[in-house]
């Protein structure tokens, strides 16, 4: 009986699939109780807020002390709840450290030491590749948590194109925001995708998922990871992240 042999994308799934979480936003709405309530002629219904989940994102780790990466704008709504789970199921509330609005990069944090069951208190996290060296045609996977829904989603695909530009809307609000010098996918990239990483033969990121056009097939785009590996390289040597402003007197 012949052997089985795994192919390379399967290793690399293998391999980088613990780095990447999922990221949940919950509110408290508003609702009201009971329409059975109200088919007995009961007083008028009190509204009553409710714990709802109303999006949700991905990211992935890049360092063993559980620094997180993402997009920008799955952290936006400063009125939300986030929740960060690891792909073995732990939950944790994310500590942001830097948001980059240029780039829509954000930066989070788990603490080690709320982990259960994790006596060396280290993260499986991917090690970033170099954006600027990429070849159109190159074979690239996408993982992230598709529509919210569908976690560990893989899909696989191919850079398209180079340095794209568009003018990307939020998904959480009426928000725009242009972003230059994109990687273009025909990898399927969802709404909930958003802030996973964007993977090429090596095993290595080479990009965060960040969007994709609406009534077309198979056009998605990635933010390159060299413009998150500045701002993590401000976040070390500054304590923040530098952004370039222009002063007038």
């Amino acid at each position: 009986m012949p052997v089985k042999t795994q192919s390379t994308i399967v290793k690399i799934v293998k391999k980088t699939l613990s780095s990447v979480v999922s990221i949940t936003m919950t509110k408290n709405l508003t609702g009201f109780e009971s329409m059975f309530q109200l088919s007995r002629q009961s007083p008028p219904p009190i509204p009553k807020k409710k714990r709802v989940k109303v999006g949700g994102g991905s990211g992935f780790i890049v360092s063993k002390d559980g620094i997180v990466l993402t997009n920008r704008h799955v952290m936006e709504d400063t009125k939300a709840d986030y929740t960060l789970v690891l792909h073995n199921g732990e939950k944790h509330k994310p500590k942001v450290l830097g948001i980059d609005p240029i780039h829509d990069i954000a930066i989070l944090k788990i603490d080690p030491s709320l982990c259960s069951g994790r006596a060396q208190k280290t993260f499986p996290f991917l090690e970033m590749g170099n954006s600027s060296r990429l070849d159109l045609g190159e074979q690239v996977i996408a993982i992230g948590n598709a529509l919210g829904l569908f976690k560990n989603t893989v899909s696989l695909g191919i850079v398209s194109g180079l340095s794209r530009e568009i003018q990307a809307q939020s998904e959480l609000s009426d928000s725009a925001a242009k972003l230059r010098g994109l990687i273009q996918t025909d990898a399927a990239i969802n709404p909930g995708n958003s802030g996973g990483p964007l993977i090429d033969m090596e095993g290595k990121v080479i990009g965060v998922n960040t969007a994709m056009v609406f009534m077309a097939e198979n056009i998605g785009f990635a933010l390159p990871i060299n413009n998150a590996k500045k701002d993590l390289a401000d976040l070390k040597k500054y304590g923040k992240l530098r952004q370039p402003f222009l002063g007038i007197r």
